[in-house]
């Protein structure tokens, strides 16, 4: 039989290679992305016959940077994933404490049928969302769109945020009861202070996804002063032709680092939270 530690062994070779096997299929079209980025017009067409372009330049990217819309792209993908994510805290943060706290009957299906809804795409009521914000006169606005980054990401914050006040000991609420708070005041001083790692965990996650949304702003948003990132990237591309190549590579490499710097650098807080809402919701 085989030892122990040579199973461990083994184990490790196995968790090694699906990382590397990860790191190339997610990693290999970035780095090809910065390729045709860095390359010239002329050797855009060189294609995969060279990796490593031959004369590298970065004047993709000021050209980009420096083009009109480009920057307006980036300030309403910005405006759009925030205020989203601000609105999705205050809606989900109170329902995450109810489901917490309170007693009610059906609480696990309630919450099941909560996480459900984080299923449905928005693909699937493309239509009767459209004629809904179109009779609330919302096509064209960036709080229509907004409304709906909210109702997307509440499931999935609520699940967050309920893992983290469960493990918020129940005699805190208590003993701010006992001393004349009602339950709104408890929630406010006790409860979100405690919360705040899961809350900053919650707003970056909401973040990053809102960042990365399309079909939303791509159904309810037409005008080219209020078209988010992900959108104008796929109008970008569309107004280009195939000596632009190397400019909408620089465009896209543009639009996907923010997100991934800010994943690298709070991946512990994000998988802390995560995981958190996990064990203990």
């Amino acid at each position: 039989m085989m030892s122990g530690r040579v199973q461990a062994r083994i184990g490790d070779a196995f968790s090694y290679l699906f990382i590397i096997g990860s790191l190339v299929f997610f990693g290999g079209p970035l780095l090809w992305l910065l390729s045709l980025a860095l390359r010239g017009r002329k050797e855009i067409y060189l294609g995969a016959a060279r990796f490593i372009p031959k004369h590298p330049t970065i004047d993709n990217f000021i050209a980009v940077l420096s083009s009109n819309q480009f920057p307006t792209y980036l300030w309403n993908g910005l405006k759009l994933s925030t205020l989203g994510a601000l609105g999705c805290l205050i809606v989900a943060a109170p329902a995450a404490y109810a489901f917490s706290r309170f007693k009610m009957r059906g609480k696990g299906l309630w919450m099941m049928l909560l996480l459900a809804v984080q299923m449905i795409s928005p693909l699937v009521i493309m239509v009767p969302l459209y004629r809904y914000m179109s009779s609330l006169n919302l096509i064209d606005s960036h709080w229509g769109a907004i409304m709906v980054y909210i109702a997307l990401g509440v499931p999935l914050v609520t699940w967050l945020l309920k893992g983290f006040i469960d493990g918020i000991p129940v005699s805190l609420d208590e003993a701010a009861l006992i001393d004349g708070c009602n339950r709104f005041t408890a929630f406010w001083r006790i409860i979100l202070p405690l919360a705040a790692p899961g809350i900053a965990s919650a707003f970056i996650i909401t973040v990053i996804t809102g960042w990365s949304q399309f079909l939303v702003p791509f159904l309810l948003i037409t005008k080219e002063s209020l078209t988010p990132i992900a959108v104008g990237i796929f109008n970008y591309a569309g107004s280009q032709n195939d000596s632009s190549m190397q400019l909408l590579a620089a465009a896209c490499l543009i639009s996907v680092v923010p997100a991934i710097i800010a994943f690298l650098t709070l991946q512990r807080f994000i998988l802390g939270a995560m995981t958190a809402g996990a064990v203990k919701g």
